[in-house]
């Protein structure tokens, strides 16, 4: 060949190439927060003209100079994206002025902006960096890291950290920075070094220089090195050298490189994290003597770094003036001092709260900034203690300010460069990169600038992989290099302006680029140098001085001359284009490498982007050159893969479809076949040339045709793809036969022994072998296989291996059958060749194998090459775990299965082919199955992997599937429940993945509200429900618009008042606007109960204000229809009326936001009207957002700003809302905030602050959920006191003081909840005495410690003397016992509560009081409330009972010394208690019997309020228990809808006259609304936390008009939210994404009340609390079952109905759901119930539609399974489709239909002698020895899932298999197989059939025939024990003694 070829071989040409420019740089200009004045000191003067205005052009062209131009700068990475996708971008963080931009883009998508940031002052640097947080430890394993991505951006005096998710840091830097490098671990930070600190005193330590930290909130600590000095001590110390520079550090492998100024060495060291022992040495001695003197300084360097991390400004860094220290002041501390026994250290604080983003404080570092040089004196922390109760708190969280700071990362030495000549100096390396060449070897390369150098170190890891290992250093003659990343190589720029290639050290070739001029064209060198072959690679080991970039001269042949040449033959007017332009630009340097792009940057300034060309793009090519590398030497691979390489992507290389004939060619020639004398590669050669040159030179053209031509066009491959069409079958056209001349013209072609390949090509024909293997179980890549037989077919013959022809032949018959040519390889040259010892005789066939392992024969482990046949493996193990029952097979590596072949183990290979294992196939059980599934889970095998594998293969891996599909577990993951087909439970894991941020389905249902008009709709707050929810829920009546009706609050009252006739007109509006007065009452009570109907059903949009619905308090007067209004002045209206009101609308607006909104601090300030005064609606929005838990995103200034206004109503929402989102939590800064409120939690010496009464209340209630259930002592004490506060002398606490004690009362029954007699610590408190004093009065305590002041003086106006006054106290301790003693049963405390039964006692209790006796009664002896009338009337006593016959009646005869009038009120309280405590009891249970007793009561005091002897009780006492009794049964049917509850609460809503006050309304209309809980989601839980909510919002004493707060704070109703719990499970169709009703089995758990038992409920429905069930069922005949375990922990339910409680569920195939077939009369099964008739075999393919919505399905009915109407054999064909298909859908494995087609075509191929290659017979025995192995077992004959494929069609498949091969071998056969057997030439006619027979009989080969020694054999039974040892089956054997016996004729069949 001429040299032109070679040299043109040897230039590779890049992709295309654009310009490239920054994206930030044009985003910058368009900033909105870039001043101009920034960016005209960006822009380069030419772009200046575009910039505005003209007087400011002349000013900014002044200020550009060419030094500013140097601001702007970036960097380039792989874009790093979620786990899944496969995207490749690059990332680009652009730093200019102020501003960071980090943007994304690739070739196919535009850049966009990811992320600008601007900050306060220049960024000096900006650098992607990974934090990591580690998470909680577990027991005895080690903490999981979560990597935090963030960009750092480092100004002068600090670091800004801003994370992905929108967390930002800022960390203060507290020295000067030279330069930060993001780590594995974190940030490292060098210390710019001043002058002055060079001369050091011989005492002085020097300070340490290189700093690291882990985390933003992190101290930045000092790094430590350990390196071995010239004695080998190792020594370890803080890095404090300042010669040492870091020019480079990565992350994986995690090493730094560090530059030696003054010894100019370079050096590599490993970054780990620091041992104990280690950080013990450096912090004991600092320095090598250990003299006080250094471990002050290192004490004050502590000192200084602590102060600025706080975020304190020092007046001088330590750093820079360093003798300035004081630091004899602190000299005589010793280092034992320093112990951290007696406080977290700061930096165990910052762990704690690395969670929180500490945005707040970062104001307070502005003025880290000013560092000055005077004097810093550390100012001692400490002053005066003080005593108040809080400054324990602050105590305990100091520091002792000289605790060093705790190095975190260390240094190891692993290798330093060796000097070779004299110090060369500033040879710093620029740039340094790490590459690997293209076996994977690793090289770190370095650019030594100054000296053109690009020097490379080849390292790798060491066995144990815990070091490094460091080779030696080749030098490159380099200007520039850059690492190709994707295709393992690096662009180099040499000197003279080329770009070559290398890989590792070993050059590829030039890199070519169209469009840019070569340097070497203008210095053309007119010397023709000879050319030399690519196989004396050497790296020259002295570079050649002639001129400075080449290389050795006579080792790379210059490609001047010939390239100029050629580039001439192409385009000449090229040349004269490029010459005198090339003398001004070239390039000068690379940038910006990423996967296989880099940027040049030109000489005159321009960016232009190169694509380096892939090594392969064909699949086929891909697996053969990465099995040819796993097998060759590694030097030898390199060469091959360049080779390739240099042939594959020389300029104008060849297309896509010719890859494979070009590797062919390239790998043919490298083993030493000439290519171009074997026929069938020169046809390849033809077909697409390598290049351009050779098919000039090979097809001379010539105008006249050629007999060549034709037969060209004979043995190319379309003709022989055509021979075999189905079309040339059909059409009968006769095979033209091929002639062979060629082989006449060279007879004899022999092989170059001296190539490169040679010695490995057996080698490379068993892996290749493998890979044809391996092709063979990937349907996608048959026509690889196809391509890769013909070259392995010739490569078999070459190397005289039978066995592999034949093998060869059997697979392919039709395409084999044509290469006839051998090349001779005489035995000289064979014994050059490498005989590897893993090239077995017999050919190892996958398909063989995997029958031997069905049919439980002997065989030998299947080879396989590691990383590149992982289907091969994969099959193999899921065999051996399925088939033979290994359950290890799948975990390890299986030596026992497969051998791994490989380069090095020659003897181990030998022992293990000696290794047979005989196997038995072992009863399937379905553990195995799940044991499969998920392990083909965990190496992420899906169903897509499961279409392409071979049917045959694929069947036991789908029946295992199919056995799982029924009951999987629960808990498996997303991946394995969609490998098994279930969506709905791969799905439900997936929504479980995802965060809590959106509601689960927030997208899935529509929430618009319910048609009508829009306007109407706007306004009354309840239009975001979930209408198809509802509609599911109750769907035969219009409840819940019956319920919006009675809630809503805008529309104008009807004022319906009839004028009499001596009613003057005056006095009529009047009348008209009292009557509105009190309809108003009504109207103001209803946003409670709006509140609770909505609850948690709308998420906002954060861009826009949450609508709160207007409260509307006119009304409108029929028939006019006239507006009457209360603000006419006609009548007096009290003042504020509707002040509580608009906060409950507020509240009742917030409580809709569901917790699992996205709203953060800004939203809800923003929802504030900005202009005007606080709002009580706002108060009211904010308590609400804090009882939906997004009150703790609200930041201190926004609380200290509505705390500061002094409004009231702000006020109490603000803390009952922030105290209800830290419920129970104890939270330091909540209690400061709420003890402000409480004159009791404050020291006595505080100034006495004017707080109104309610905010008291307010926080003393906020004091009680913070330290709910926690028994703090502290706490409780203040509280038990406040109980009883007397009234001060000043009028203070003289008004609404019952609310006050209530509140406390209830306070501390939450704080110390259910802890009962177990207060620890409280003995001496007496709580349960003096509670009960304050319960049934008594003489005053003395005033316990530090309060005893206050109380002093009496009050002037109040007289209480010193007894309890009981009013006041009584409600707050009898609810402060109950809740103390809460469910705990202690009879005795009980006793207590139990009802005087004197006349005379009686007379000292108030009624009320006895109810809420009754009921703290009942809630301590919890287990004893029986929902029936029996429980209720044991708790009146038996005087009450004898003289209260009933309710309603009025006997005369009373005797005369009984008050009726106190026995009555009695009577109704006690009985309205216990109702009480049973609706807490059996609170959202929905218990029947509880409900009736209830609703019996309800009746009763009904009709007692109508009938005569309601005033005996007094009205407002009847009312009272009414609405209490309402009220618990609205508790028992909470969440139900109950429509008899919703109709006993439309009665009490008409009833608007009379006693009918704003309380009752309230409590009336919350009824209602706990009824219809969430929109019929919630329902109520009986937790203690939820009983002590629930006695807060239901207290029993109602409010008498809408200002009033006397007894109980209206506020506090809203707390009911804390009880309620999301438990409607609604299950989803996850075909149609809607919800849809199914049947679920729910199982109680055993108790003391019942024994276990199941019940069935039709969801959507409200499942009872958790806690009570064993588990939960999807069952019935109509959805796949799904099983929860509830005894193994409730979270995945619990998180399922905290997100909607959507469950997903999969209807079976052939049923309809429950709203379309509500019987399931209409499901396919029953619609052909009578199957046994012949019509069921033609399904209508309209019955196939309504039962599978499947599109796949539905069109093959509509197409294959339609009857036409001509009859005949088509007729046969559909019916069988049919059948077919109405089996895979009633049995529910629609995926076997493409099986069963597949078996079915295969047959009919046969039938018809179509079958050109036997793949599918091979599937078909497989199928067939599958089920044989399964039937052999009983467990399939009694399963309930019955056979993947019916048996009778398999038998029928057989049976047709069976007859066409015999008939075929009646016919002509048997003269055919008996030439095969004597291995005479075959006629090549029927050849394909013969190969189908001999595979589907499996005849074993000719060798293995003649090893058995048959000649002679006379007798069938001789032969029978001849051929018992090849395991042939005897059906096979009985078609083959007549041939071989040699009685043709005499078959015995």
């Amino acid at each position: 060949m001429s040299n032109v070829y070679e040299e043109r071989v040897t230039m590779i040409a890049a992709g295309e190439m654009q310009e490239f420019v920054p994206f930030g740089r044009d985003h910058c200009r368009r900033h909105p927060n870039a001043t101009n004045l920034q960016l005209r000191q960006l822009q380069p003067a030419s772009e200046l003209w575009s910039s505005d205005g003209d007087a400011g052009l002349v000013g900014s062209l002044r200020e550009v100079t060419i030094h500013e131009k140097q601001k702007e700068s970036w960097h380039l990475r792989k874009g790093c994206c979620d786990v899944g996708e496969e995207l490749d971008y690059d990332e680009e963080l652009y730093v200019a002025g102020n501003m960071v931009i980090w943007s994304r883009g690739s070739k196919s998508h535009a850049s966009s902006v990811y992320k600008a940031f601007t900050v306060d002052s220049p960024v000096l640097q900006a650098l992607w960096c990974d934090f990591s947080i580690p998470q909680d430890k577990t027991e005895g394993t080690e903490a999981q890291e979560k990597r935090e991505k963030c960009v750092c951006i480092v100004q002068r005096s600090c670091v800004n950290v801003h994370t992905v998710d929108g967390k930002d840091y800022i960390a203060p830097l507290p020295f000067q920075v030279a330069d930060v490098w993001a780590t594995k671990y974190g940030l490292m930070f060098e210390r710019s070094n001043p002058v002055q600190e060079i001369p050091l005193s011989p005492l002085r330590e020097p300070l340490p220089t290189m700093f690291s930290m882990l985390h933003p909130l992190d101290e930045i600590a000092p790094l430590v090195c350990k390196s071995g000095g010239m004695t080998n001590i190792t020594r370890v110390q803080y890095v404090a050298d300042y010669t040492l520079k870091i020019v480079f550090s990565s992350t994986e492998p995690s090493i730094v490189m560090t530059y030696d100024t003054v010894q100019c060495l370079h050096t590599v060291w490993a970054l780990r994290k620091i041992k104990t022992e280690e950080q013990n040495t450096v912090l004991r001695y600092p320095g090598s003597s250990g003299t006080p003197q250094q471990i002050a300084t290192s004490s004050s360097l502590t000192a200084h770094l602590r102060s600025v991390s706080k975020g304190e400004s020092p007046t001088a860094s330590p750093f820079q003036n360093f003798s300035s220290f004081p630091s004899q002041n602190r000299s005589t501390v010793s280092p034992g001092a320093h112990s951290r026994s007696h406080s977290p250290s700061i930096s165990n604080m910052a762990a704690l709260s690395r969670s929180h983003s500490p945005s707040l404080g970062s104001s307070a570092f502005s003025g880290v900034q000013r560092f000055n040089l005077s004097t810093y004196t550390p100012s001692p922390k400490r002053g005066r203690n003080s005593h108040s109760p809080n400054s324990t708190l602050s105590d305990s969280l100091m520091v002792p300010e000289t605790e060093p700071v705790i190095p975190e990362l260390c240094l190891d030495h692993l290798w330093t460069e060796i000097l070779l000549n004299m110090r060369e100096k500033n040879s710093q390396a620029t740039k340094v990169f790490i590459t690997s060449d293209l076996c994977g070897q690793k090289f770190l390369c370095y650019l030594v600038e100054s000296r053109h150098q690009l020097r490379c170190v080849k390292f790798e890891e060491s066995n144990d992989l815990t070091q490094l290992i460091f080779g030696t250093v080749t030098v490159i003659q380099a200007k520039d290099a850059a690492p190709v990343e994707s295709v393992n190589t690096m662009v180099v720029l040499e000197s003279s302006g080329n770009l070559v290639l290398y890989t590792g050290v070993i050059r590829v070739g030039k890199v070519f680029i169209a469009g840019l001029p070569t340097p070497s064209l203008s210095v053309s060198n007119p010397m023709p140098r000879p050319s030399t072959p690519l196989g004396s690679v050497s790296t020259p080991a002295r570079p050649s001085s002639r001129h400075p970039g080449a290389l050795d001269e006579a080792v790379w042949p210059s490609p001047v001359p010939e390239l100029s040449d050629s580039t001439k033959i192409h385009d000449s007017s090229y040349m004269d284009d490029c010459t005198f332009q090339q003398i001004g630009t070239y390039i000068h340097s690379l940038r910006d490498p990423v996967q296989n792009r880099v940027t040049l940057e030109m000489s005159n300034g321009n960016l232009i982007r190169i694509t380096t060309p892939e090594i392969t793009n064909s699949q086929l090519v891909k697996k053969c050159l990465q099995a040819v590398r796993y097998i060759l030497p590694k030097e030898v691979a390199v060469q091959v893969l360049i080779k390739w390489y240099n042939a594959y992507n020389a300029p104008g290389g060849p297309s896509y479809h010719s890859e494979w004939n070009m590797f062919v060619t390239c790998l043919m020639n490298m083993m030493g076949y000439s290519t171009d004398r074997l026929t069938w590669t020169r046809n390849l050669d033809l077909e697409g040339s390598l290049s351009p040159v050779i098919a000039a030179k090979k097809a001379r053209p010539s105008e006249f045709g050629s007999d060549e031509d034709w037969e060209y066009l004979l043995a190319c491959d379309y003709h022989r793809n055509f021979e075999s069409h189905l079309l040339a079958g059909a059409l009968h056209l006769d095979p033209l036969e091929v002639l062979h001349p060629k082989e006449e013209i060279f007879p004899n072609l022999g092989l170059d022994s001296t190539t490169l390949l040679f010695n490995h090509i057996p080698a490379i024909f068993f892996v290749l072998h493998l890979i044809y293997e391996e092709l063979k179980l990937d349907n996608l890549m048959r026509g690889g296989a196809r391509s890769l037989v013909i070259l392995l077919h010739q490569l078999a013959r070459d190397l005289k291996l039978d066995a592999y022809m034949d093998f060869y032949w059997r697979d392919y018959p039709l395409l084999v059958k044509t290469l006839k040519q051998t090349c001779k390889i005489d035995q000289a040259q064979t014994r050059l060749m490498h005989q590897p010892p893993y090239l077995t005789a017999e050919p190892p066939s996958i398909y063989h194998w995997l029958s031997s392992c069905l049919k439980g024969e002997v065989m030998s482990p299947f080879p396989y090459l590691p990383g590149i046949c992982e289907r091969t493996k994969l099959v193999v193990q899921s065999f051996a775990l399925y088939i033979l029952g290994d359950e290890k097979a799948l975990s390890n590596e299986p030596s026992m299965y497969l051998s791994r072949i490989s380069a090095g183990q020659r003897k181990q290979q030998a022992e293990e082919d000696s290794k047979r294992l005989s196997l038995n196939p072992c009863t399937l059980s379905s553990s195995l199955a799940a044991k499969l599934v998920v392990s083909l889970t965990n190496l992420g095998f899906t169903l897509k992997d499961l279409e392409s594998v071979p049917f045959g293969v694929a069947l036991p891996i789908r029946d295992a599937i199919y056995h799982c599909r029924e009951q999987p577990c629960s808990d498996w993951s997303e991946a394995a429940c969609s490998l098994i087909g279930r969506q709905d439970l791969s799905k439900q894991a997936h929504e479980g993945k995802l965060h809590k941020t959106k509601s689960a389905i927030g997208h899935l249902l529509p929430s618009d509200g319910a048609s009508g008009n829009e306007a109407e709709e706007e306004e009354d707050g309840m239009n975001d429900m979930n209408q198809d929810l509802i509609s599911l829920i109750w769907n035969e009546d219009l409840r819940v618009q019956e319920v919006r009706r009675l809630l809503q609050s805008t529309h104008p009252v009807r004022v319906n008042v009839v004028q009499m006739p001596e009613v003057s007109d005056h006095e009529y509006i009047e009348e008209k606007e009292n009557r509105l007065l009190q309809l108003c009452q009504r109207t103001m009570a209803l946003p409670a109960g709006r509140g609770m109907f909505t609850l948690f059903s709308y998420h906002p949009v954060p861009t826009e204000p949450l609508p709160i619905p207007k409260l509307n308090l006119t009304g409108r007067a029929p028939p006019r229809n006239t507006t009457v209004d209360l603000n006419s002045g006609n009548i007096d209206v009290p003042p504020n009326m509707a002040s509580w009101a608009s906060f409950h609308n507020g509240v009742a607006a917030g409580l809709k936001i569901a917790p699992a909104s996205q709203i953060d601090s800004a939203w809800i300030v923003y929802n504030r009207q900005k202009n005007t005064e606080l709002t009580n609606e706002y108060a009211g929005l904010l308590m609400a957002l804090g009882l939906n838990g997004h009150l703790s995103k609200l930041t201190t200034m926004s609380i200290h700003d509505y705390l500061s206004k002094g409004h009231e109503m702000t006020s109490i929402g603000l803390l009952l809302g922030i105290s209800a989102a830290k419920l129970g939590t104890m939270d330091i800064s909540v209690t400061r905030l709420l003890s402000i409120h409480i004159p009791a939690l404050l020291p006595p010496t505080s100034t006495e602050l004017d707080v109104p009464h309610n905010l008291q209340v307010a926080a003393v209630m906020g004091v009680g959920l913070v330290y709910q259930g926690t028994a703090h002592r502290h706490i409780a004490e203040v509280l038990l006191t406040e109980i009883g506060r007397p009234p001060g002398p000043e009028m203070e606490n003289c008004t609404d003081r019952e609310s006050y004690s209530l509140a406390a009362g209830l306070a501390l029954g939450m704080v110390c909840l259910g802890h009962g007699s177990n207060l620890i610590g409280m003995s001496d408190l007496n709580v349960p005495d003096q509670l009960y004093q304050y319960m049934v009065g008594g003489h005053r305590r003395a005033q316990p410690g530090i309060h005893r002041e206050k109380h002093k003086s009496p009050s002037y106006q109040i007289k209480e003397g010193d007894t309890v006054n009981v009013d006041v106290t009584c409600p707050g301790a009898t609810l402060a016992l109950a809740l103390l003693y809460l469910k705990t049963n202690n009879r005795s405390i009980a006793d207590w509560l139990r009802a005087p039964d004197t006349q005379y006692l009686l007379d000292f209790v108030k009624p009320e009081f006895l109810l809420m006796r009754t009921l703290a009664r009942g809630l301590i002896m919890w287990d004893e409330i029986k929902p029936n009338p029996t429980w209720i009337n044991s708790n009146v006593p038996p005087i009450v009972r004898q003289n209260n016959a009933s309710l309603n009646t009025m006997d005369g005869q009373a005797p005369e010394d009984v008050d009726l009038q106190t026995m009555r009120q009695a009577h109704i309280n006690i009985i309205a208690g216990a109702c009480m405590a049973m609706g807490l009891r059996f609170a959202g249970s929905s218990n029947a019997a509880a409900f009736n007793c209830l609703y019996k009561y309800v009746k009763m005091f009904l009709e007692s309020v109508s009938s005569p002897v309601a005033a005996l009780a007094g009205h407002h006492n009847l009312e009272t228990c009414l609405s209490v009794v309402l009220l618990s049964l609205a508790l028992v049917m909470a969440g139900t809808g109950n429509l008899k509850v919703l109709q006993l609460c439309r009665f009490m809503h008409k009833r608007t006259g009379g006693e009918m006050n704003y309380g009752f309304h309230m409590a009336t209309h919350m009824a209602l609304g706990l009824l219809f809980l969430g929109g019929g989601r919630y329902s109520l839980c009986t937790s203690n936390s939820a009983i002590a909510a629930l006695l807060c919002a239901l207290y029993p004493r109602f409010p008498a008009h809408s200002t009033d707060n006397r007894y109980h704070l209206q506020a506090l109703r809203h707390l009911y939210v804390l009880a309620a719990e999301p438990r409607l499970l609604v299950p989803v169709d996850v075909d149609t994404n809607t919800p849809c009703y199914a049947l679920i089995k729910v199982t109680y758990k055993a108790s003391q009340w019942c024994e276990e038992m199941t019940v069935n409920l039709m969801a959507p429905s409200l499942l009872p609390e958790l806690h009570l069930l064993k588990e939960i069922k999807v069952k019935g005949p109509k959805y796949w079952e799904i099983m929860m375990d509830l005894s193994k922990g409730p979270p995945s339910l619990q998180s399922i109905l905290s997100k909607d409680g959507f469950l997903y569920v999969k209807l079976r195939a052939g049923h309809l759901s429950y709203t379309e077939d509500p019987k399931g009369f209409r499901s396919l099964l029953a619609q052909t119930f009578t199957h046994r008739n012949p019509e069921f075999l033609s399904i209508k393919p309209e019955a196939i539609s309504a039962f599978t919505s499947d599109p796949a399905l539905l069109s093959f009915a509509e197409y294959f399974c339609k009857h036409s109407k001509k009859e005949g054999q088509k007729q046969e064909v559909l019916d069988l489709l049919s059948s077919i298909l109405y089996e895979c859908v009633t049995q529910e494995k629609p995926e076997m239909l493409p099986t069963y087609m597949a078996i079915d075509q295969a047959v009919r191929r046969l039938e018809r002698k179509e079958m050109s290659e036997t793949f599918e017979l091979w599937q078909i025995k497989l199928v067939q020895q599958f089920y044989k192995c399964v039937c052999l077992q009983d467990k399939f004959k009694n399963s309930s899932t019955g056979l993947l494929i019916n048996p009778e069609f398999l038998l029928a498949m057989k049976s047709t298999l069976d007859n066409t091969l015999d008939q075929w071998l009646h016919a002509s056969g048997d003269v055919l197989l008996h030439s095969y057997l004597s291995s005479q030439p075959v006629d090549e006619s029927q050849i394909s059939m013969l190969a189908c027979f001999l595979v589907y009989h499996s005849v074993p080969t000719l060798q293995q025939i003649a090893a058995t020694g048959i000649e002679g054999t006379a007798s069938f039974s001789e032969l029978l024990l001849k051929f018992s040892r090849l395991h042939l089956p005897v059906q096979a054997l009985l078609r083959l003694a007549p041939v071989i016996l040699g009685r043709p004729q005499a078959m015995l069949i």
